[in-house]
């Protein structure tokens, strides 16, 4: 039986996490008794390194803008205060805007577009590795496949089917123009509005709306049964305006959705329960 040292803890425990504590920040922590500090050095630079590299092509316009001083104490700061919860290495990415947005502050140093670049460069790392299929006809019901989406539908006439893989975004700073010639302090003027979104050929591609067309991507996810036609109607109530006006100008919109793939078509009734 393992000898326990606090009551809680068998002793080779208690060395584990005085251990990972020492690596995780040595200035805090003392390394475990006994261990030679040539070792415990190999132990931290390696682990230290395989986060900051990886956090570095996550992120690579934010390490482009920092300072190595800065971008250095950022991910240092990280590794010792972040508890992970996602055990795949790419889960460290969104554990980084995670820290950003809820742990972080805002110390002076920070830009103070930081957490929401970190989200923008993460969004792209998150689709390029989605599982969701692209194509409509790829998925999955029961045993076979069906086709979700009809691509050449009345887009008036049926509900428009949005891809999975188009995330619509919005930001108070414009963080697809942000890097070394351009860095705000202060917000916009008005909401930047995005769809990122992965293409049939897996790239990763990023488009600028506006809040119309944010609008109508978010009611076409809200309201599936709703044809493009119920939609742009709703939006012309919103603004006050007559349906009518807004007829041409929105299948027009729909139209160039589809054909950037963020619109995969039209959806099709769900096929009967066998």
């Amino acid at each position: 039986m393992a000898e326990r040292v606090d009551g809680l803890r068998p002793r080779f425990q208690q060395l584990q996490y005085a251990f990972t504590a020492h690596l995780r920040d040595p200035e805090q922590h003392p390394g475990p008794a006994g261990i030679e500090e040539r070792r415990l050095r190999v132990y931290r630079e390696l682990f230290y390194n395989n986060v900051e590299g990886f956090l570095a092509n996550a992120f690579p316009v934010i390490r482009q803008l920092l300072p190595d001083a800065h971008w250095h104490g950022l991910v240092r700061d990280f590794y010792a205060r972040h508890q992970c919860r996602d055990p795949l290495f790419n889960g460290v990415a969104e554990e980084f805007v995670r820290y950003l947005q809820d742990e972080r502050g805002t110390p002076p140093e920070d830009p103070a577009f930081l957490p929401e670049l970190a989200h923008y460069e993460w969004v792209e790392l998150a689709l390029s590795i989605a599982e969701d299929a692209p194509h409509p006809d790829r998925a999955e019901l029961g045993a076979g496949k069906v086709s979700l989406a009809d691509p050449n539908g009345d887009l008036l006439a049926a509900p428009p089917y949005v891809s999975p893989l188009a995330w619509t975004l919005g930001y108070d700073y414009p963080v697809h123009r942000i890097g070394p010639q351009f860095q705000p302090g202060e917000p916009g003027a008005e909401t930047t509005w995005l769809v990122v979104y992965r293409s049939r050929q897996d790239e990763v591609r990023f488009l600028e709306i506006n809040a119309v067309t944010a609008r109508l991507l978010s009611l076409a996810e809200e309201q599936p049964e709703a044809s493009g036609a119920e939609l742009i109607a709703r939006i012309a109530s919103e603004l006050g305006t007559a349906a009518t006006s807004l007829m041409a100008p929105g299948l027009a919109m729909l139209q160039g959705l589809r054909e950037r793939e963020v619109i995969l078509g039209t959806r099709r009734p769900a096929p009967p329960a066998t």
